[in-house]
């Protein structure tokens, strides 16, 4: 099962809306809706969301313009992104995925097989709004339980070095600064000082250091953190 995550439904049909919102809620997902890429802009100006499911013919600007748009910005350059398309044409589904599309469902479409989709792209792409127990030398989380263990040993961990470390297990080997970690942990559009990244380090280091691990978590002069997967870099 999946996590919540926050969905931005771009359509401008109400039924489908009906459809996918129905089918979205009942996967334990919140949904937003926006007729338009311009009313979708504007959405996501105030609320980043964790994925957006596009519509290919929109009035105005249409859906590959926005993704493109969307790629665009730094901000939303690595947005998940499902196109959903009435046509099935070789050429329309080409052009959305080299704007930047990450997936594509033709209509009509099951709720079975959009949930499916959604998971699939978020594994890949967000990988920490999936409910998979993820496990790095030695280390074990467990979101749905909400349990760390280390060599067996059960650890308790606060609520936000929790995030943290979620996120870093489920992205190893990527350099993130404390800005990038603010946005991803904390959210978009909070507003806390960055060296609050360097408290919540700290204490995941010192549970750590208690077993030996410390060096899995990693400062990367002048850029930011990376998780370890191996022994040295």
């Amino acid at each position: 099962m999946s996590t919540s995550a926050r969905v931005l439904v771009v359509e401008d049909e109400l039924a489908i809306q009906e459809l996918i919102g129905h089918s979205l809620k009942r996967a334990g997902h919140t949904v937003i809706f926006a007729e338009d890429a311009e009313q979708a802009m504007k959405v996501i100006k105030d609320i980043l969301p964790d994925l957006l499911l596009l519509d290919l013919m929109l009035p105005g600007i249409n859906g590959v313009e926005l993704i493109r748009i969307l790629r665009g910005v730094s901000r939303t350059k690595i947005l998940p992104i499902i196109l959903l398309t009435a046509r099935s044409a070789e050429s329309d589904i080409v052009s959305g995925l080299e704007a930047g599309a990450d997936d594509y469902i033709t209509k009509p479409f099951s709720p079975r097989e959009l949930i499916s989709r959604i998971k699939a792209v978020l594994r890949r792409r967000a990988p920490e709004l999936v409910n998979d127990i993820v496990e790095i030398r030695g280390l074990s989380l467990d979101p749905t339980t909400h349990r760390v263990t280390i060599d067996d040993q059960n650890v308790e961990v606060g609520p936000t070095e929790f995030r943290l470390l979620h996120f870093f297990m489920t992205h190893p080997e990527r350099v993130y600064t404390r800005l990038q970690l603010l946005n991803e942990v904390w959210g978009d559009h909070v507003f806390i000082q960055d060296r609050t990244v360097d408290v919540h380090i700290r204490r995941l280091r010192k549970i750590l250091q208690v077993f030996h691990k410390e060096d899995i978590l990693q400062t990367v002069r002048g850029s930011g953190y990376r998780m370890s997967i191996n022994t040295s870099h």
